[in-house]
């Protein structure tokens, strides 16, 4: 890897000060809301989160997929199974072109969160990726995968690996400008460049590297603040969140998010709820029982720290 100086751009000490979720009100009522959700999100045994889960495996598709079906995009997919609805599908440029990507919105106490969840990039899609991006102003990407794990390629470098030599695409100029390796996440900021106009966009890209093959992250701690860290980086735009087939640690991340905003304004939430809203707008989001439990575990762990700093 060709990478050139490490710039410092994040310090361990602000990442450990995102992870206690402070409360806009922290009050004696508020407390004991969160100690009653704490209360019946324990309450709920394994078996009641598993159930939940499989009612959710029987919901039907609810839209067509014409436009990941078509013979001219079936080579844009990653995977032949993981589809985008036609009517929460990213469209590209002025044509509507295609790429394996859906918008999805999940409304909490009328809060809106607005997200871009899409498949990591072939070799043949990293151009439409960067068009997006662009098209859609988005100043931060969050890569939940790393580029091949067990030997298998989950995600394609999309990205130049050295702060000399740009990534020359067919339209677009990628600069890597800053990077940084943290225990958990590597942070690069690039500018995108449209060579048309030479009008240029400022991008954060976090990608999380302790997601094992299998299963879910040992540490939930380092996942908290990495989301946590995230949604500090975002400014505009729907935030673009990816994995390999950009339903199931992506899922994850979406879910966390909104019930980490939603303690933070004092709302109530539910998992169920979120995770619902996710499905109806990208089929399969959250793709095992296991990924599932862990949105539980992760809430529930925040909910602890924050009562035990009561």
């Amino acid at each position: 890897m060709n990478l050139q100086k490490e710039i410092e751009t994040v310090s361990e000490k602000e990442l450990a000060q995102l992870t206690p979720i402070r409360p806009l009100i922290f009050n004696y009522s508020s407390q004991s809301a969160m100690k009653d959700c704490l209360k019946t999100l324990q309450k709920k045994k394994e078996h009641d989160i598993i159930r939940e889960f499989l009612e959710l495996e029987q919901m039907p598709l609810l839209d067509d997929l014409h436009s990941g079906n078509e013979l001219l995009n079936k080579d844009k997919n990653r995977y032949r199974d993981i589809l985008p609805y036609d009517s929460t599908r990213v469209p590209l440029g002025k044509n509507k072109n295609y790429i394996n990507a859906s918008y999805i919105k999940i409304v909490n106490h009328e809060e809106e969160y607005f997200y871009i969840a899409t498949q990591g990039p072939m070799p043949e899609t990293i151009e439409d990726f960067w068009q997006m991006v662009m098209e859609n102003n988005c100043n931060v990407i969050a890569m939940i995968t790393r580029e091949i794990e067990g030997g298998v390629i989950k995600c394609h470098s999309y990205w130049p690996i050295s702060l000399k030599e740009p990534l020359e695409l067919k339209h677009f100029r990628i600069l890597l400008e800053n990077w940084q390796i943290t225990q958990y996440f590597i942070i690069r900021v690039f500018q995108i460049v449209k060579k048309s106009t030479g009008m240029s966009h400022c991008v954060k890209h976090l990608q999380f590297t302790k997601w094992p093959d299998h299963g879910t992250p040992a540490s939930a701690d380092f996942f908290i603040k990495y989301v946590r860290y995230v949604r500090k980086s975002h400014i505009t735009g729907p935030l673009v969140v990816h994995c390999s087939a950009g339903v199931g640690r992506t899922g994850v991340f979406l879910c966390v998010d909104v019930v980490f905003c939603a303690i933070e304004k004092n709302y109530s939430f539910n998992i169920m709820n979120i995770v619902t809203q996710m499905r109806k707008q990208r089929y399969g989001m959250i793709q095992t029982k296991e990924q599932y439990q862990f949105c539980y575990e992760i809430v529930l762990e925040v909910l602890q720290s924050l009562l035990a700093l009561s």
